[in-house]
């Protein structure tokens, strides 16, 4: 079977699973694993390798721009300490305690490394998790904090992963420069963010087209992403923020643009998250197969799997209680229930950033 035909298999299966899963009142993004999953038993289906370039330069920017451009900026502002805590604080955190313990438990491997690790695991993917909770009718708040979250975590945990392995390939690993790096990369994400979201604004100013401004709607998560990363800086941060800001751009554009344009990203959404979710299935067998399972990585497995799940717990319910303490933060945002505060601790799935982010490090990686 060719790529071209896998390609088409693959949109046909993303149709009639989401079609079956909305049916059956399921989590699509769970159901496309599956799907892919059961492909890879189908006769004359190949062994897929998902190339880690195809996740980060193809799927990853569109997905990225429709997040920031359909976020209400009111809603994330109104939520931004949760947000933050989790999106940066808790994936720092995360990723410090993965480190922790990988150092401690599997032999031969350096600090460097470990925050690889770290890295690779920390940033959990809400898609899976926010539509499940819109269908059960979750508080619209824990959605918005999720989605919120979701967004901005990837940029910090690929800046960790980043200088993690770069450390790994210099030998040398420097706290200091790290932290400088890590603020540099963020900020200068965001500054290229702005940049391009301002150039699509006054693009967007002068084209009438339908077409034309359609089609430079579809250009812009890539024209914001690879600058940025070409320049050493989060591309992750400059998508969402030329997300954000391209929102604006549309209050140029005719009625019929903003139909047409609504239309394309839906499908295009449509088609790219079922396939990335299929993709993911279809690799689970491969990076099964490359498992060497031994007392040590077993044992080193259960510690690191625990850190992620229980860390976040140990993360979410201090920081959800702890600022409140201060008056002018619990009388204007009072202590949520529990059960809210144990939803958002539980919505931790790790998504295809973190498998694209495994398959990305060199083989000669400790």
């Amino acid at each position: 079977m060719s790529q071209i035909q896998l390609a088409l298999l693959l949109i046909a299966i993303v149709i009639v699973l989401t079609a079956i899963s909305r049916r059956l009142g399921a989590s699509t993004p769970i159901v496309m694993v599956v799907g892919g999953l059961a492909l890879t038993f189908a006769p004359g289906i190949p062994q897929v390798t998902l190339a880690p370039e195809l996740v980060f330069f193809g799927f990853l920017p569109p997905l990225l721009f429709a997040g920031g451009y359909f976020t209400s900026l009111r809603e994330f502002k109104a939520n931004l300490r949760p947000i933050v805590l989790l999106a940066v604080g808790l994936v720092l955190f995360t990723a410090t305690l993965v480190a922790l313990v990988a150092h401690a438990l599997v032999p031969g491997l350096g600090w460097a490394g470990a925050f690889a690790l770290g890295g690779i695991v920390s940033p959990p993917d809400a898609v899976a998790a926010t539509t499940i909770f819109q269908r059960l009718g979750v508080p619209r708040r824990i959605v918005t904090i999720l989605e919120g979250e979701s967004l901005v975590n990837d940029a910090t945990a690929l800046v960790i992963y980043r200088f993690a392995v770069a450390a790994v390939a210099a030998g040398v690993f420097s706290l200091l420069d790290a932290s400088l790096a890590f603020v540099w990369a963020l900020a200068g994400g965001v500054f290229v963010g702005m940049a391009i979201g301002w150039l699509i604004d006054k693009v967007a100013e002068n084209v009438a087209d339908v077409a034309i401004f359609t089609a430079i709607g579809l250009v812009a998560p890539y024209a914001a992403y690879l600058p940025a990363e070409s320049i050493g800086v989060s591309g992750v941060l400059a998508t969402v923020v030329a997300g954000v800001w391209s929102r604006h751009a549309m209050r140029h554009a005719s009625s019929d643009a903003r139909v047409v344009g609504a239309g394309v990203w839906q499908i295009w959404l449509f088609l790219l998250n079922g396939i990335v979710f299929a993709l993911l299935g279809l690799q689970l067998p491969e990076v099964v197969r490359n498992v060497h399972l031994g007392g040590d990585t077993i044992t080193a497995t259960v510690a690191i799997v625990a850190a992620v799940v229980f860390g976040r717990f140990v993360w979410v319910f201090p920081f959800t209680y702890g600022p409140r303490l201060i008056p002018a933060i619990g009388r204007s945002d009072p202590n949520p229930p529990w059960q809210a505060v144990t939803v958002v601790a539980w919505s931790g799935l790790r998504g295809v950033v973190s498998l694209a982010a495994a398959l990305a490090l060199p083989e000669s990686f400790p």
